[in-house]
């Protein structure tokens, strides 16, 4: 088997900046009230406790089941979702700088909104090119973040083949992985975009099958906050996504 057995990718908690995006969008604002920088943003309160109903959920599996190595994004609110999550599990979790969230250079902390009024020339170029292969000055495109994922699947794939893998991670690695493992076209990789949010903690995952292949177990799923309590949230204003 050349595939991990297994893999999720656990998009972080709601952080505080998912908060300030949706009051920003909703009011109207052109950009997201933030001091931090985008790698520094931390979980609000509820998504350190989303963060925790996710670990609880990982310790009810079977141990032959759980997974045997993590990986996260090191950004603070991948990172913090993360230490949650394995907090007694006796996982070392391994930051990756490749498993950040996109970069949005100029449109960073903007609305969609801020966007079209402070960088109409650029929102226009945007739209012609499609958003998979726009890259916004200063930052990346759709298609920079796939290439990253790829060298992170090379590196899994020789140092981890036939283990279980779990990582904590951003909503663009989410859907790029989707693009990646099952073979999307930018088309349909639009498509999924368009129809879905990926909520915070939400649990996306494969297994391989008997070929050794990564199929699809579950999209997005939010189950086990849920059950336990916790609510799941899932919107990002302040990200020109997908």
């Amino acid at each position: 088997m050349t595939e991990p057995a297994a893999l999720w990718i656990v998009r972080h908690g709601e952080s505080t900046a998912n908060i300030a995006a949706e009051r920003a969008r909703s009011s109207g604002a052109e950009a997201v009230p933030r001091t931090e920088r985008d790698a520094d943003v931390p979980l609000s309160p509820a998504g350190e406790e989303q963060a925790r109903a996710t670990g609880r959920w990982f310790a009810a599996l079977p141990p032959e089941r759980r997974p045997q190595v993590a990986l996260t994004s090191p950004y603070l609110r991948a990172r913090r979702t993360g230490e949650l999550a394995l907090a007694g599990s006796g996982l070392p979790l391994r930051r990756d700088e490749r498993l950040r969230d996109r970069d949005l250079g100029v449109f960073d902390g903007l609305t969609p909104h801020g966007v079209r009024v402070r960088h109409p020339d650029e929102h226009e170029r945007r739209d012609r090119l499609g958003k998979f292969y726009h890259r916004p000055p200063g930052g990346e495109a759709w298609t920079d973040v796939a290439l990253r994922l790829r060298s992170v699947l090379a590196d899994l794939r020789h140092d981890h083949a036939g283990q279980r893998v779990v990582i904590f991670g951003h909503d663009a690695l989410v859907f790029l992985l989707c693009y990646l493992f099952q073979g999307l076209t930018e088309e349909e990789l639009m498509a999924l975009g368009r129809k879905h949010v990926i909520a915070n903690c939400s649990i996306t995952s494969w297994s391989a099958d008997e070929f050794g292949r990564l199929r699809l177990d579950g999209f997005n799923e939010v189950g086990h906050l849920t059950a336990t309590g916790a609510q799941p949230t899932g919107d990002d204003a302040a990200r020109y996504a997908i």
